[in-house]
């Protein structure tokens, strides 16, 4: 019965995919950027499924699995850091896609300002294939390990199933099909969700009494809001402060991967952006709760785990206490949200080849699309030869980008004006010094690695850079109500 209904209901997410190929024209703005014909709530549905896909369902889950009640901070650090970056970036992002006509990431911020920084695209090109590969094998990782969770199958055949409906939609139906079936997605996994977590409390008796049976756990400091001593920077105050303002940048980071803020970029209209954020972050915030009160509920559930992989709480979880038919459903929205991420990877990946590195861009229909499957190969290849975390492979990937783009991007938000050679140079310095913090200094278990890799290039690039004039700002838009 489980796999009767995983397979009914990831069939339903595969032909909503497919059925994008109705009204998909094959050219290089639909298949990237659906057109800029999004609407509001498909754009906020879809980014949020996007955001958190694998990494919350598998990674974040099994995250607060080990590390118990601090990992609170790590939601509400992700999502206040996410909704400052949005008040003043999505929509000059949506604005610049629109006056330069381009439909990728790096090629709209190549030509900002009117000029063509054409050595800084190919090198950002670069940085997107290599570190959204890893982010793409991360997820369809994390596809295998539902499989594996809850049928005990060889996690490679999820990976496989995973890489296979991405190619197949993806060729379909581009950015679109990614969007609708992110939509789909994020209702079904928000239903599945909550099923379980109310089961789960009730067999506890309650909200009161599973709180009063998680104190105990781990000499009582598995219920302590603060982390360890231990994973911490410093000492004190200001070492806690560090950790939260280290998961604040973590959330700002989102204006750094292509993979999400391009769909700010296929949003119907510039002016919809309020419209979108409250979708967007209304379906954040559940998605948050719902995580961390499972997350904890499965050490209650599954102690075995704690010496094994927590990052299979989820599945575990779902297989003990529901039904068959929700078991499936779990299963598929675990798998349809890993992939609502890597198929989003995958195309940016496919757009940073095709658009921003290559010598000449490529706009045949066919040469999109073969693209978009080698890029998932790769990614699958990576998945499959592997051994991290899907945690710490995606913040691997997330800090990695977020140094890389987010400081230039700021600085264009607020209408600075930079040359291509400092350009080159805050995206070089992003990299090294988020690299550098986490492998060097070993310091990111207490302060993320974005945050020095984002702040200091940005710091240097406010003197490098001067403000714009009117005529290359090209009167951006100031925030204002949509109507």
């Amino acid at each position: 019965m489980i796999i009767a209904s995983f397979l009914v209901i990831l069939a339903i997410f595969l032909v909503v995919g497919l059925a994008s190929a109705r009204v998909a024209t094959g050219e290089r703005k639909d298949y990237y950027i659906a057109g800029q014909t999004v609407s509001p709530w498909l754009t906020g549905l879809s980014a949020v499924a996007t955001n958190n896909s694998g990494y919350l369902f598998i990674g974040v889950i099994g995250y607060t699995y080990a590390t118990g009640l601090s990992a609170v901070w790590l939601m509400f650090g992700w999502i206040i850091g996410d909704y400052l970056g949005s008040l003043f970036v999505h929509r000059k992002l949506r604005h610049a896609t629109g006056e330069t006509g381009e439909a990728s990431f790096a090629s709209v911020m190549s030509r900002w300002h009117g000029e063509e920084f054409a050595y800084w695209r190919r090198i950002a090109a670069i940085v997107m294939v290599v570190f959204l590969g890893a982010y793409a094998a991360a997820q369809i990782s994390a596809g295998g390990k539902a499989l594996e969770g809850v049928l005990n199958l060889d996690p490679r055949i999820g990976a496989v199933a995973v890489a296979g409906m991405i190619v197949a939609y993806s060729i379909a139906g581009g950015i679109r099909a990614s969007i609708w079936t992110d939509a789909v997605q994020s209702l079904s996994m928000l239903v599945a969700l909550s099923i379980l977590c109310v089961v789960a409390f009730y067999h506890e008796g309650g909200l009161g009494p599973a709180f009063a049976s998680m104190m105990p756990l781990d000499d009582g400091r598995y219920m302590n809001l603060w982390p360890e001593s231990g994973e911490l920077v410093g000492t004190g105050a200001m070492a806690i402060g560090f950790f939260i303002l280290g998961w604040l940048a973590a959330g700002f980071s989102v204006v750094g991967q292509p993979h999400i803020m391009v769909r700010f970029m296929a949003l119907d209209d510039e002016k919809n952006m309020q419209r979108t954020r409250a979708w967007y972050y209304g379906f954040f915030i559940l998605f948050y709760i719902l995580a961390a009160g499972l997350g904890l509920l499965s050490r209650l559930y599954l102690p075995e785990l704690a010496s094994g992989d927590t990052e299979l709480a989820l599945p575990r979880m779902a297989l003990q206490l529901l039904p068959d038919i929700f078991v499936g459903l779990i299963l598929a929205g675990i798998f349809a949200a890993t992939m609502s991420t890597a198929d989003s990877v995958v195309l940016s990946c496919s757009a940073a080849i095709t658009h921003d590195l290559t010598p000449s861009r490529m706009e045949h229909p066919l040469l999109l699309k073969a693209a978009t499957a080698g890029t998932t190969l790769v990614a699958l290849i990576l998945a499959l030869s592997g051994s991290q975390s899907v945690f710490s492979l995606v913040i691997l990937a997330w800090s990695t980008l977020a140094a890389a783009f987010a400081p230039l991007l700021v600085l264009y938000a607020l209408d600075r004006k930079t040359s291509e050679p400092a350009a080159i140079f805050l995206m070089v310095l992003g990299i090294a010094i988020a690299l550098f913090w986490r492998y060097g200094l070993g310091w990111h278990g207490g302060i993320y690695e974005g945050l020095p890799g984002m702040a200091i290039p940005f710091v240097i690039g406010w003197f490098l850079s001067r403000p714009a004039t009117h005529e290359e700002i090209k009167a951006s838009p100031v925030e204002t109500p949509a109507e």
